[in-house]
């Protein structure tokens, strides 16, 4: 457990109104101070406009080269130096195929489980249980500017409501997974975020729900969130 954890009085206690499964709490770095920790260069940020741009270009049909997007990548990333080599190999395909190719590392920093397991580089960062959040949102910031400082565009999956306020500047595109797409909360979220993004079709397969999340994402929204 983090040092600044802080136990709960009231776990246990069935009297208690609120509160009383929940064991403590740690404070949570905000994200004004992580980015401000961790700012974004001039050239990430040129990386990431560019390849936003050029993403939308591509899915709306107005690309001058009639690319296609492809994102490639693990299905999560569980070691930042191993991302950063992957990153290196990927670039010189990226140039190699850049005429017929819109090339995007999938550098996703969470996972949806079906039951239980590891959750990925944010919310356990050091894959032993200890959960040091504040240090998974560190140790992914830091490795999504280290991988758009060497000119490679990333996208990730939005699903936490939360943790994209911690590295959303840093991504180029975003994806909305199977067992999230009909979640009004990520549609909401969707709908107000800075870059492209994708939904999946449902868990059953069919494509139904994901075109009703576009649908949906496509008008203004009204919700909760928290603040930076």
């Amino acid at each position: 457990m983090s040092e600044f954890f802080m136990p709960n009085p009231n776990v246990g206690n069935r009297e208690s109104s609120e509160d009383w499964r929940i064991r403590g709490m740690t404070p949570l770095t905000s994200p004004d101070l992580l980015q401000h920790e961790i700012r974004q260069s001039p050239n990430s940020k040129k990386v990431v406009l560019g390849a936003r741009n050029e993403a939308a270009a591509v899915v709306q049909g107005t690309d001058e080269k009639r690319r296609l997007l492809v994102v490639i990548g693990p299905c999560s990333i569980h070691d930042p130096k191993m991302a950063l080599e992957y990153c290196d190999k990927l670039l010189e395909l990226k140039k190699k195929y850049e005429d017929d190719l819109l090339i995007v590392m999938r550098s996703y920093l969470e996972k949806p489980r079906t039951t239980v397991g590891w959750k990925g580089l944010v919310n356990d960062p050091d894959i032993d249980n200890t959960f040091n959040i504040n240090k998974g949102i560190r140790v992914s910031r830091q490795m999504y500017l280290d991988l758009t400082e060497k000119g490679m565009p990333i996208a990730s999956e939005m699903l936490d409501p939360i943790s994209p306020q911690f590295t959303a500047d840093l991504l180029s595109l975003g994806a909305v997974g199977a067992r999230t797409t009909e979640s009004q909360v990520h549609r909401e979220l969707a709908s107000g975020l800075s870059f492209p993004v994708g939904f999946k079709n449902g868990t059953d397969g069919t494509l139904d729900v994901a075109i009703d999340a576009i649908g949906s994402v496509k008008h203004p929204h009204h919700f909760l969130s928290v603040t930076k």
